[in-house]
């Protein structure tokens, strides 16, 4: 079987990981891919907005299954256009991605079929926006309602703050057009948790748990990121937690969505809010996670090809997920000054270290291969995770192996996980 993944980050090199591991797959490539993707796939220097390029390729190689990984293509329909060329692909349709697209869908989609979700208003006007937000009670979330590279959510604890916030969104446009419309969001407290689930259009099966840490410096602080490190399983996603959004919000989401006429098949990841008065969505994705993908990936037991098919052939029902009963932790290595400016270009040393440690792996996310070797490329660089016995041997096993790696204006946080370490073994 002949596989294309379309991406080129370190979600994308773990779901090419988990296809290498497949018995069924006998060529993978990658478009556009990356250094670390190389080393299991030939990479084809095709842009993942080039949709055009994309379905030659996968006519002229006679693909077998292409999978779409990150958000931007599927939002804007590479499916539709694989599908339309009578190509199997793995993800959401344009109608059903808008999921992820458009914050202001997702709302209205809950607030209208009763999936609990923080209290919020939509805005296409700043003017509008500025006047609620004067009887509104802080602190609020801001989100710009497209897509923003996980980085268009402000959290504004005072009215002055609000009020920039709506500037930087709607008026200076610092996240494009995703700042045309803007959500106003009611600011919750708790425990976040990520959630990734298969979907066929009817059935949904969950994966293990995840948490995501999103800002970009130790103790939470700093900007929001793509992701900085996620550890697998959350010991705080316990089966009261899982009880009630199986009867509240995963079938719930598959059957809204499907009754809109936009049925979904693909990957639905389910950003959520643990509140002390019961789980709430934060946000839906129409993809695998970004780091999350890296920590719960290599604890799936299944074949992934084959829960794929099942997403596209609406067999979901007849396959049984199952995750090895241990622990993964990922560190994510980047360069100094992500997410707003950093230099890229510079050597990466010691991944030699990682092709023959056993439960270790070092997936690619901003790297590139020059006649010198493998050099940054990105903001994100690399993401070193690690499997363990119990969540702390884990945690102690990333750290370490983040060490082997080295590259200059290197930078990671020292703190992913260090909520696990108070936890009784």
């Amino acid at each position: 079987m002949k596989v294309l993944i379309v991406g080129g980050g370190g979600r994308e090199h773990a779901i090419a990981a988990s296809v290498a591991g497949s018995k069924r797959a006998d060529k993978i490539y990658c478009a556009p891919g990356n250094a670390g993707i190389g080393q299991i796939a030939e990479c084809v220097p095709i842009g993942a907005m080039e949709f055009d390029k994309i379905v030659a390729f996968a006519k002229e190689k006679e693909i077998d299954l292409t999978i779409v990984g990150p958000d931007d293509p599927l939002v804007g329909g590479l499916t539709d256009e694989l599908e339309a060329a009578g190509l199997r692909v793995f993800g959401p349709r344009k109608n059903a991605a808008i999921l992820e697209g458009s914050k202001a869908f997702s709302k209205d989609l809950m607030k209208k079929y009763h999936i609990p979700t923080a209290a919020y208003e939509t805005f296409d006007e700043p003017q509008e926006a500025l006047a609620y937000l004067k009887t509104a009670k802080m602190p609020v979330v801001l989100k710009a309602d497209g897509l923003a590279l996980g980085k268009g959510v402000l959290i504004c604890n005072t009215l002055e703050e609000a009020a920039a916030g709506v500037k930087t969104i709607m008026e200076d446009k610092k996240f494009g057009a995703a700042g045309n419309r803007m959500v106003v969001e009611e600011f919750m407290t708790g425990r976040e948790v990520s959630v990734l689930s298969f979907v066929d259009g009817r059935t949904i099966r969950i994966m293990s748990s995840a948490q995501d840490h999103k800002r970009a410096l130790d103790g939470n602080q700093g900007l929001n990121t793509g992701g900085m490190g996620t550890f697998s399983p959350s010991p705080f996603y316990t089966k009261e937690v899982d009880a009630f959004c199986q009867e509240h919000i995963y079938q719930a989401t598959v059957d809204a969505m499907a009754a809109e006429g936009r049925p979904f098949q693909g990957i639905i990841f389910f950003g959520l809010m643990l509140t002390e008065n019961g789980p709430r969505v934060l946000e839906y994705n129409a993809r695998f996670g970004d780091p999350e993908a890296q920590v719960v990936l290599p604890r799936m037991k299944n074949d992934i090809l084959d829960v794929i098919d099942a997403c596209i052939d609406g067999t979901l029902d007849k396959v049984e997920l199952q995750f090895e009963d241990n622990a993964a932790v990922c560190v994510i290595l980047a360069s100094e000054g992500y997410p707003l400016s950093y230099e890229k270009g510079f050597s990466v040393r010691g991944l030699e270290r990682f092709e023959k440690a056993d439960g270790y792996y070092c997936f690619h996310a901003g790297t590139k291969r020059t006649e010198e070797g493998i050099v940054t490329n990105g903001g994100r660089v690399l993401g070193v995770t690690a499997l363990g016995t119990t969540l702390q041997e884990a945690r102690a096993n990333a750290y370490a192996a983040a060490g082997w790696v080295d590259f200059d204006n290197k930078y990671m946080r020292k703190d992913i996980g260090k909520a696990i370490e108070e936890i009784e073994v």
